[in-house]
Protein backbone atom coordinates (compact mmCIF):
# COMPACT_ATOMS: atom_id res chain seq x y z
CA UNK A 1 0.00 0.00 0.00
CA UNK A 2 1.44 3.31 -0.69
CA UNK A 3 -0.34 7.18 -1.17
CA UNK A 4 0.70 9.99 -3.66
CA UNK A 5 -0.22 13.22 -1.74
CA UNK A 6 -0.61 16.70 -3.71
CA UNK A 7 -1.95 20.08 -1.73
CA UNK A 8 -5.00 18.39 0.48
CA UNK A 9 -5.55 15.35 -1.93
CA UNK A 10 -4.21 12.04 -0.69
CA UNK A 11 -4.21 8.88 -3.15
CA UNK A 12 -3.83 5.14 -2.23
CA UNK A 13 -2.45 3.47 -4.92
CA UNK A 14 -1.09 -0.28 -5.16
CA UNK A 15 1.34 -1.71 -8.30
CA UNK A 16 1.76 -5.39 -9.07
CA UNK A 17 4.00 -7.00 -11.48
CA UNK A 18 5.96 -5.28 -14.16
CA UNK A 19 5.67 -4.69 -18.44
CA UNK A 20 4.17 -1.42 -20.08
CA UNK A 21 2.04 0.54 -17.38
CA UNK A 22 -1.48 -0.41 -17.08
CA UNK A 23 -4.15 1.55 -15.34
CA UNK A 24 -6.59 -0.29 -13.77
CA UNK A 25 -9.99 1.68 -12.72
CA UNK A 26 -12.46 -0.10 -10.43
CA UNK A 27 -16.28 -0.19 -11.03
CA UNK A 28 -18.24 0.61 -8.43
CA UNK A 29 -19.26 4.83 -9.05
CA UNK A 30 -17.93 6.76 -6.86
CA UNK A 31 -17.23 4.12 -4.50
CA UNK A 32 -14.14 2.61 -6.96
CA UNK A 33 -12.11 0.90 -5.05
CA UNK A 34 -8.75 -1.01 -5.55
CA UNK A 35 -10.58 -3.83 -3.47
CA UNK A 36 -13.26 -3.92 -6.12
CA UNK A 37 -11.27 -5.02 -8.95
CA UNK A 38 -10.91 -8.11 -7.26
CA UNK A 39 -14.43 -8.55 -5.46
CA UNK A 40 -16.59 -6.58 -7.89
CA UNK A 41 -15.36 -7.34 -11.56
CA UNK A 42 -16.46 -9.97 -13.59
CA UNK A 43 -13.39 -11.03 -13.57
CA UNK A 44 -10.02 -10.09 -11.84
CA UNK A 45 -7.40 -7.98 -13.84
CA UNK A 46 -4.85 -8.12 -11.28
CA UNK A 47 -4.77 -11.30 -11.74
CA UNK A 48 -5.24 -12.19 -15.43
CA UNK A 49 -2.71 -9.05 -16.60
CA UNK A 50 0.12 -8.61 -13.33
CA UNK A 51 1.78 -11.42 -15.84
CA UNK A 52 2.44 -8.76 -18.43
CA UNK A 53 1.97 -5.63 -17.49
CA UNK A 54 2.98 -3.38 -14.39
CA UNK A 55 -0.40 -2.73 -13.35
CA UNK A 56 -1.25 0.43 -10.76
CA UNK A 57 -4.57 0.71 -8.87
CA UNK A 58 -6.04 3.46 -6.96
CA UNK A 59 -8.82 4.19 -4.54
CA UNK A 60 -11.34 6.80 -6.11
CA UNK A 61 -10.83 10.08 -4.65
CA UNK A 62 -13.76 10.03 -1.19
CA UNK A 63 -14.42 6.46 -1.82
CA UNK A 64 -16.39 5.52 1.69
CA UNK A 65 -14.82 2.08 1.34
CA UNK A 66 -11.58 3.38 0.19
CA UNK A 67 -8.49 5.45 1.84
CA UNK A 68 -8.06 8.30 -0.64
CA UNK A 69 -9.68 11.54 0.38
CA UNK A 70 -9.88 15.49 -0.95
CA UNK A 71 -11.66 18.48 -1.50
CA UNK A 72 -15.59 18.04 -3.18
CA UNK A 73 -14.73 19.77 -6.40
CA UNK A 74 -18.01 21.07 -7.26
CA UNK A 75 -17.40 23.02 -10.05
CA UNK A 76 -15.39 20.31 -12.19
CA UNK A 77 -15.88 16.90 -10.37
CA UNK A 78 -14.69 14.91 -13.28
CA UNK A 79 -11.59 16.58 -13.85
CA UNK A 80 -10.83 16.01 -10.51
CA UNK A 81 -10.32 13.03 -10.30
CA UNK A 82 -9.15 12.77 -13.88
CA UNK A 83 -6.32 15.36 -12.02
CA UNK A 84 -5.64 12.60 -9.84
CA UNK A 85 -5.05 9.45 -12.33
CA UNK A 86 -2.77 11.72 -14.55
CA UNK A 87 -1.15 13.05 -11.33
CA UNK A 88 -0.70 9.60 -10.16
CA UNK A 89 0.74 8.66 -13.24
CA UNK A 90 3.05 11.54 -12.99
CA UNK A 91 4.19 10.36 -9.59
CA UNK A 92 5.13 7.51 -10.46
CA UNK A 93 6.82 8.75 -13.69
CA UNK A 94 4.97 7.22 -16.39
CA UNK A 95 4.51 9.02 -19.39
CA UNK A 96 2.37 6.78 -22.10
CA UNK A 97 0.40 3.92 -20.53
CA UNK A 98 -2.48 1.91 -21.44
CA UNK A 99 -5.68 1.80 -19.28
CA UNK A 100 -8.94 -0.83 -18.06
CA UNK A 101 -11.59 0.48 -16.90
CA UNK A 102 -15.40 -0.81 -15.74
CA UNK A 103 -18.18 0.83 -15.18
CA UNK A 104 -17.60 4.11 -14.12
CA UNK A 105 -13.93 3.42 -15.72
CA UNK A 106 -15.74 4.26 -18.77
CA UNK A 107 -16.68 7.81 -18.52
CA UNK A 108 -13.51 8.28 -16.98
CA UNK A 109 -11.39 6.68 -19.98
CA UNK A 110 -13.08 9.18 -22.35
CA UNK A 111 -11.99 12.32 -20.20
CA UNK A 112 -8.45 10.91 -19.80
CA UNK A 113 -8.57 10.53 -23.62
CA UNK A 114 -9.44 14.09 -23.75
CA UNK A 115 -6.90 14.99 -21.53
CA UNK A 116 -4.03 13.35 -22.51
CA UNK A 117 -4.76 11.47 -25.88
CA UNK A 118 -0.91 11.35 -26.68
CA UNK A 119 -0.09 9.54 -23.42
CA UNK A 120 -2.73 6.80 -23.59
CA UNK A 121 -1.99 4.06 -26.30
CA UNK A 122 -5.00 2.07 -25.82
CA UNK A 123 -8.06 1.78 -23.71
CA UNK A 124 -10.47 -0.95 -23.00
CA UNK A 125 -13.69 -0.13 -21.42
CA UNK A 126 -15.62 -2.66 -19.90
CA UNK A 127 -19.46 -2.74 -18.84
CA UNK A 128 -18.89 1.21 -19.71
CA UNK A 129 -21.08 3.24 -17.58
CA UNK A 130 -23.80 5.75 -19.45
CA UNK A 131 -26.67 8.05 -19.53
CA UNK A 132 -30.16 6.43 -20.50
CA UNK A 133 -32.36 8.86 -22.11
CA UNK A 134 -35.63 7.21 -20.02
CA UNK A 135 -33.48 7.55 -16.70
CA UNK A 136 -31.81 10.93 -16.72
CA UNK A 137 -31.18 11.13 -13.31
CA UNK A 138 -30.65 7.37 -11.86
CA UNK A 139 -26.44 8.37 -10.94
CA UNK A 140 -27.35 11.69 -9.02
CA UNK A 141 -30.49 9.64 -7.06
CA UNK A 142 -28.76 6.64 -6.30
CA UNK A 143 -25.52 8.95 -5.36
CA UNK A 144 -27.53 10.81 -3.08
CA UNK A 145 -29.09 7.84 -1.33
CA UNK A 146 -26.04 5.84 -1.25
CA UNK A 147 -22.87 7.56 -1.38
CA UNK A 148 -23.59 10.92 -0.37
CA UNK A 149 -24.98 10.14 3.25
CA UNK A 150 -22.19 7.79 4.18
CA UNK A 151 -19.67 10.12 2.78
CA UNK A 152 -20.66 12.70 5.19
CA UNK A 153 -20.71 11.19 8.33
CA UNK A 154 -17.03 9.91 7.20
CA UNK A 155 -16.48 13.73 6.62
CA UNK A 156 -19.07 16.09 8.98
CA UNK A 157 -17.60 19.00 7.67
CA UNK A 158 -19.32 18.92 4.43
CA UNK A 159 -23.29 18.89 4.03
CA UNK A 160 -25.39 17.13 2.23
CA UNK A 161 -26.36 20.69 0.04
CA UNK A 162 -22.72 20.25 -1.05
CA UNK A 163 -22.71 16.91 -2.23
CA UNK A 164 -25.88 17.93 -4.25
CA UNK A 165 -24.22 20.54 -5.70
CA UNK A 166 -21.57 18.15 -6.53
CA UNK A 167 -23.31 15.62 -8.23
CA UNK A 168 -25.41 18.05 -10.01
CA UNK A 169 -22.73 19.56 -12.02
CA UNK A 170 -21.71 15.67 -12.33
CA UNK A 171 -24.61 14.01 -13.67
CA UNK A 172 -27.50 16.55 -14.43
CA UNK A 173 -25.86 19.48 -15.71
CA UNK A 174 -24.72 17.43 -18.91
CA UNK A 175 -27.08 14.27 -18.78
CA UNK A 176 -25.96 12.97 -22.16
CA UNK A 177 -24.14 10.11 -23.54
CA UNK A 178 -20.77 9.26 -21.53
CA UNK A 179 -21.26 12.66 -19.38
CA UNK A 180 -17.28 13.10 -19.61
CA UNK A 181 -16.83 14.06 -23.70
CA UNK A 182 -19.26 14.22 -26.91
CA UNK A 183 -20.31 12.50 -29.75
CA UNK A 184 -17.91 15.04 -31.51
CA UNK A 185 -15.04 14.37 -29.21
CA UNK A 186 -15.95 9.72 -29.83
CA UNK A 187 -15.89 10.48 -33.41
CA UNK A 188 -12.50 11.94 -33.64
CA UNK A 189 -11.12 10.36 -31.33
CA UNK A 190 -7.88 8.13 -32.62
CA UNK A 191 -6.86 6.23 -29.84
CA UNK A 192 -7.56 2.47 -29.96
CA UNK A 193 -10.34 1.36 -28.51
CA UNK A 194 -12.28 -2.10 -26.82
CA UNK A 195 -15.83 -1.65 -25.75
CA UNK A 196 -16.85 -4.67 -23.92
CA UNK A 197 -20.56 -3.47 -23.61
CA UNK A 198 -23.49 -4.58 -20.61
CA UNK A 199 -26.83 -4.02 -20.31
CA UNK A 200 -28.19 -2.82 -17.25
CA UNK A 201 -29.90 0.29 -16.19
CA UNK A 202 -26.32 2.05 -15.24
CA UNK A 203 -24.34 -0.10 -17.91
CA UNK A 204 -26.65 0.77 -21.16
CA UNK A 205 -25.93 -1.27 -24.07
CA UNK A 206 -27.09 1.37 -26.85
CA UNK A 207 -24.50 3.80 -25.37
CA UNK A 208 -21.63 1.46 -25.40
CA UNK A 209 -22.64 0.28 -28.86
CA UNK A 210 -23.34 3.99 -29.84
CA UNK A 211 -20.06 4.50 -28.93
CA UNK A 212 -18.14 1.76 -30.59
CA UNK A 213 -20.06 2.77 -34.13
CA UNK A 214 -19.14 6.51 -33.94
CA UNK A 215 -14.60 5.67 -32.63
CA UNK A 216 -13.09 5.21 -35.62
CA UNK A 217 -10.67 3.24 -33.93
CA UNK A 218 -12.76 1.07 -32.07
CA UNK A 219 -13.53 -2.90 -31.44
CA UNK A 220 -16.27 -4.16 -29.88
CA UNK A 221 -16.80 -7.77 -27.60
CA UNK A 222 -19.14 -10.56 -27.98
CA UNK A 223 -22.38 -9.81 -26.38
CA UNK A 224 -23.42 -10.90 -23.71
CA UNK A 225 -19.83 -11.41 -22.52
CA UNK A 226 -20.49 -12.09 -18.99
CA UNK A 227 -23.35 -15.23 -19.31
CA UNK A 228 -22.91 -18.10 -19.20
CA UNK A 229 -19.87 -17.19 -17.38
CA UNK A 230 -17.62 -19.67 -19.26
CA UNK A 231 -17.75 -16.84 -21.59
CA UNK A 232 -15.80 -14.23 -19.70
CA UNK A 233 -12.75 -16.33 -20.16
CA UNK A 234 -12.77 -15.26 -24.03
CA UNK A 235 -13.29 -11.87 -23.53
CA UNK A 236 -10.58 -11.61 -21.03
CA UNK A 237 -8.82 -13.50 -24.33
CA UNK A 238 -9.77 -10.64 -26.09
CA UNK A 239 -8.85 -8.18 -24.10
CA UNK A 240 -5.01 -9.52 -23.68
CA UNK A 241 -4.95 -9.90 -27.71
CA UNK A 242 -6.06 -5.91 -28.04
CA UNK A 243 -3.49 -4.77 -25.62
CA UNK A 244 -1.17 -7.00 -27.19
CA UNK A 245 -1.78 -5.31 -30.70
CA UNK A 246 -1.24 -1.67 -29.53
CA UNK A 247 0.89 -2.00 -26.57
CA UNK A 248 4.38 0.24 -27.72
CA UNK A 249 7.63 -1.73 -28.66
Amino acid sequence: MSFYEKGPVRIRYEQHGSGFPLLLIAGGGLNSTISGLTSGSPFNPIEEFKGEYRLIASDLRNAVEGQSTGPLEIDRPWDSFTDDQLGLMDHLRIQKFMVLGFCIGGPFIWNLLRRAPDRIAAAVLAQPSGSRPEMRDLFYENNMKGWGPEFVKRRPEIKMATVDKFLTKMYRNNPDFVFTVTRDFVRNCQTPVLILPDDIPAHPYAVAMEAAMLAPKAEVSMFPWKEPKERIPLAVRQIRSFLRAHRPA
